[in-house]
C-alpha cells in the first residue's frame, strides 16, 4: 500500500526563506498571509490530502467511474471526501473574498494543489478544473453571470469544466464545429460535442456549469470567429435554484490508461442555452486564462506524480534487502544490506529528489508572479509578472510533466518486480503520470509555442529580463567560493541557453524548420537553467542560514548536498540540448514521408 507525506517544511523554507513573500505585503491577498496563519493552512492541507485524498487513490483507480443511461458514478468514497472539501472551504482558499472567497495568495492554492494531486490525482482534478472555470468567468464574464456562477463555484456546491476539443480537431482549435445560434433575450443555442471533457459528468456536485467553445452563427472560419459560452448542464432560476436539465448530456466515458478515478466525457449539446463571455470572436483571449492556469496546474501535478513516486521508492529503497554495499557490508548483522547502499539505486533517487526540490520552488515563485499579475500596485511590476507568466507556462507545463513521468517511470524501477504489480502502487503512479504530458496542449506544442511565440514576443523582452535577474544573482553572490558549483553551473547553462537563442535568431526565420527541429530541446535547456536558478536561491538561502546557526541545521545541509548534486549530475545537460538544437533540422526532415 503506498503512502504519502506532503512536503510542509519544504513549502515553508522556500515561502518564507527563498522567496520571502512578506515582500508582497503590500498585495491585498498577501497582507493577511503571515507565517503562522500559513503555516496552520499548510499542515491543515496536509492533514486533509494525506487522511482523506490519499486512501482513495487506490480506491478510484481499481473501481473507476461507471456510466449508465448518461449518468457518471465516481468510486467508493469520493462523494464523501468531495463533502468534506466542500464544507471545510478548500474551494475558496484563493478566491475573491467578494464573493466568499477567503482571498488568499495563489501561491498557498499551488501548494495545496501539489498536496492534493500527490495524495489522489484523479479526485484532485474535480476541484481543480472548478478553479480554472472560475477564473475565465471573474475575469472575462459580465456582473450577471458573475453574481449567478461565482459564490456556487467557490464553494463547491457547483463545478465547472472546459469545453475545446472536438474529435476531428485538437491543438487546431480553428477547425472546431460547434454553433451558436443568438437569441432574442441576449443568450444563444449551443449545439456541438466535445470530447476528453475532464469530470464532464460526475456525482458530486448538484449543477456543473460548462465553459464551451463554440462559433457564433456567420462568424469567420479560424480562431478569429470563435467565442466562449458559460452552459450549465441544468437551468438556474434567478433565485439559483437547479431547474431541469439544459439539453446538455454525457454521451460516454473514456476508458482511459489512467486517472480512473476521473471521468473523461463525450459531452453533447443539443440546443443548449449559453451566455456569451466576453466579446463576440474574443473567446480564445478568455480560455487562455483557464488554459495558462490549466496548464501550471498539470505542470503541478508533474511534480506531483515525481513526489508520491519518490517517497514510496525511498522508503522502500531503505527497506528492501538485496546483495552487499561495494565498499562492504553495512548491515552485517543480517542477510544483505538495504539497495539504498548502492550508488545506482542513489543516483536514481538523487535524481529525483534534486529535481522535485527546485521545481516546487519554481512553480511557487511562478505562482507569486500570477498574484502580482492579478494584483500588483505598480503597472511596470504588473507588465514584467505578465512577461515572466507567459514566458515560463510552457516551461513549467512541459518540463515538469516530462520530467514528472520519466521520475515516476524511474522510481518503479527501484521496486524491481514489485513495480510492475498493483498492489504496490507505482505502476497507477506511472499510468496516471502520462497524462500530463498530453493534455492542456501536448509538451511538444508547449516547445513550439515557446520557441514560435514567447520567445520573440513584446521583441525579447521577457528573455532578457530573465537573464538579467539571473546575472543579478550571480553577481550579487560571487564572492562566496563555497557556493561556487551552483554559480559556475548556472553561468554555464545561461550561457547555453543564450547561445540557442542566437541560433534561432540566425537560423530559425531563414528556415522555420529548424526552430521546430529544435523546439523541444530548448524548452528542456530552459528548464534546467530555470531549476539550475531555483538551486542557487535556495543554495544561497540554506547558507545564509547555516551561517546564523538558524533554523533545522542538518534539513538545510542537506538542502544543500541535494543541490549539489543537481548542478553536477544534471545541470550538464544543457550542452548536450544546445549540440541538438545547433544540428539543424536537415536530416531530421531529408527523409521521404514513405521511408518512415
Amino acid at each position: 500500500m503506498p503512502t504519502y507525506k506532503a512536503p510542509t517544511k519544504d513549502v515553508e523554507f522556500l515561502l518564507n526563506d527563498v522567496l520571502k513573500i512578506e515582500r508582497y505585503g503590500n498585495i491585498g491577498s498577501f497582507s493577511e498571509a503571515t507565517p503562522d496563519l500559513v503555516s496552520a493552512i499548510l499542515e491543515e492541507a496536509a492533514k486533509f490530502s494525506e487522511e482523506v485524498m490519499q486512501p482513495l487513490n487506490q480506491v478510484g483507480d481499481h473501481e473507476g467511474c461507471k456510466f449508465a443511461d448518461g449518468a457518471v458514478t465516481t468510486p467508493q468514497g469520493f462523494i464523501a471526501a468531495y463533502n468534506q472539501y466542500v464544507e471545510n472551504g478548500w474551494g475558496g482558499l484563493c478566491a475573491d473574498p467578494e464573493f466568499g472567497g477567503q482571498g488568499l495568495p495563489q501561491v498557498i492554492g499551488a501548494a495545496f494543489n501539489e498536496f492534493a494531486s500527490s495524495a489522489n490525482m484523479a479526485f484532485a482534478m474535480y476541484p481543480g478544473l472548478t478553479h480554472g472555470a472560475y477564473s475565465a468567468i471573474i475575469k472575462h464574464g459580465g456582473e450577471e453571470l458573475k453574481a449567478a456562477y461565482i459564490p456556487k463555484l467557490i464553494t463547491g456546491e457547483w463545478s465547472g469544466t472546459m469545453n475545446l476539443t472536438e474529435s476531428h480537431c485538437g491543438t487546431d482549435l480553428g477547425l472546431m464545429r460547434t454553433k451558436a445560434v443568438p437569441q432574442d433575450d441576449g443568450s444563444y443555442k449551443i449545439t456541438g460535442t466535445k470530447i476528453f471533457i475532464s469530470a464532464g459528468e460526475h456525482d458530486l456536485t448538484e449543477n456543473i456549469v460548462h465553459l464551451v467553445l463554440a462559433r457564433i452563427e456567420g462568424a469567420e472560419d479560424g480562431i478569429k470567429g470563435i467565442s466562449l459560452f458559460v452552459v450549465p448542464r441544468n437551468l438556474v432560476g434567478e433565485d439559483g435554484t437547479v431547474g431541469e436539465n439544459n439539453n446538455v448530456s454525457c454521451g460516454s466515458i473514456e476508458e482511459k490508461m489512467g486517472i480512473h478515478g476521473n471521468s473523461t466525457c463525450v459531452m453533447n449539446f443539443d440546443g443548449a442555452t449559453g451566455w456569451l463571455i466576453g466579446d463576440e470572436h474574443k473567446g480564445m483571449r478568455a480560455m487562455f486564462t483557464m488554459m495558462n492556469e490549466a496548464r501550471l496546474g498539470v505542470g503541478i501535478q508533474g511534480l506531483a506524480a515525481s513526489e508520491v513516486a519518490y517517497q514510496n521508492a525511498v522508503a522502500y529503497a531503505n527497506e528492501r534487502l538485496q546483495g552487499r554495499s561495494l565498499t562492504g557490508a553495512k548491515n552485517p548483522d543480517k542477510a544483505a544490506d538495504p539497495i539504498i547502499v548502492h550508488p545506482d539505486i542513489r543516483r536514481t533517487l538523487l535524481d529525483i529528489k534534486s529535481f522535485n526540490e527546485a521545481a516546487r520552488a519554481l512553480v511557487l515563485w511562478s505562482a507569486i508572479k500570477a498574484d502580482v499579475v492579478d494584483q500588483g500596485a505598480d503597472e511596470d511590476e504588473r507588465s514584467a509578472a505578465d512577461d515572466h507568466m507567459g514566458l515560463i507556462t510552457p516551461v513549467i507545463k512541459g518540463v515538469l510533466t516530462d520530467l514528472g513521468f520519466k521520475n515516476t517511470v524511474a522510481a518503479q524501477q527501484v521496486f524491481g518486480g514489485h513495480g510492475y504489480i498493483r498492489e504496490w502502487g507505482m505502476e497507477q503512479f506511472v499510468r496516471d503520470a502520462r497524462i500530463a504530458q498530453i493534455y492542456e496542449g501536448a509538451n511538444g506544442v508547449q516547445a513550439l509555442d515557446l520557441v514560435g511565440r514567447k520567445l520573440p514576443r513584446h521583441g525579447g523582452r521577457a528573455l532578457m529580463s530573465f537573464f538579467k535577474e539571473v546575472d543579478e544573482h550571480l553577481a550579487a553572490n560571487q564572492e562566496d567560493d563555497t557556493l561556487k558549483v551552483f554559480h559556475d553551473g548556472l553561468k554555464k547553462g545561461r550561457a547555453d541557453l543564450e547561445k540557442a537563442t542566437m541560433w534561432f535568431m540566425q537560423h530559425g526565420m531563414a528556415n522555420p524548420d529548424n526552430a521546430g527541429a529544435g523546439s523541444t530541446d530548448y524548452m528542456h535547456l530552459f528548464g534546467l537553467v530555470a531549476l539550475g536558478y531555483m538551486w542557487s536561491l535556495m543554495a544561497s538561502s540554506a547558507k545564509a542560514k547555516l551561517d546564523l546557526k538558524e533554523g533545522d541545521l542538518s534539513y538545510l545541509e542537506n538542502k544543500i548536498t541535494t543541490g549539489r548534486y543537481f548542478m553536477e549530475r544534471l545541470m550538464p545537460e544543457t550542452g548536450a540540448h544546445l549540440a541538438r538544437i545547433e544540428s539543424g533540422s536537415e536530416t531530421m526532415m531529408s527523409l521521404a514521408a514513405e521511408a518512415f
